[in-house]
């Protein structure tokens, strides 16, 4: 369907601290007294530290919103208008400025073919071939 679709998972209470520190605001996820307002910083943090290159191409992330699943948030993303991949570049620096030994793991899937790895901070850049 041409979409590129991307969800970012983040323990919350980590989020929410680095929340809290990036935007000297109260933050609650879970029990958000203004959702809209939650959904900005959410987008706005992650896009600031998540950029993807698809074929060589910045490419812009559209929020559609999140949810919280288990211990963590999950943020989803999607770029439209995307015919294929042939290459995907990925930097993440999320919550690098929060622990020093911060980890990102990242999966891809494309056509079928499925493909991971880890950054580890301050490492923040991955590049995938399909």
């Amino acid at each position: 369907d041409k979409t590129l679709e991307i969800s970012c998972k983040i323990f919350t209470d980590d989020f929410e601290k680095t929340l809290r520190e990036a935007y000297k605001t109260h933050i609650d996820l879970l029990q958000p007294k203004d959702k809209n307002a939650m959904n900005k910083l959410v987008s706005d943090y992650v896009q600031k530290h998540l950029q993807v290159k698809v074929d060589d191409k910045a490419v812009a992330l559209q929020f559609i919103g999140y949810e919280q699943e288990e211990e963590g948030i999950v943020s989803f993303y999607q770029v439209n208008n995307i015919p294929s991949v042939k290459k995907l570049d990925i930097t993440d620096n999320i919550l690098f400025e929060y622990k020093k030994e911060q980890i990102s793991i990242i999966h891809t899937h494309v056509n079928g073919n499925r493909k991971s790895t880890k950054l580890v901070n301050p490492e923040e850049k991955a590049s995938f071939g399909f």
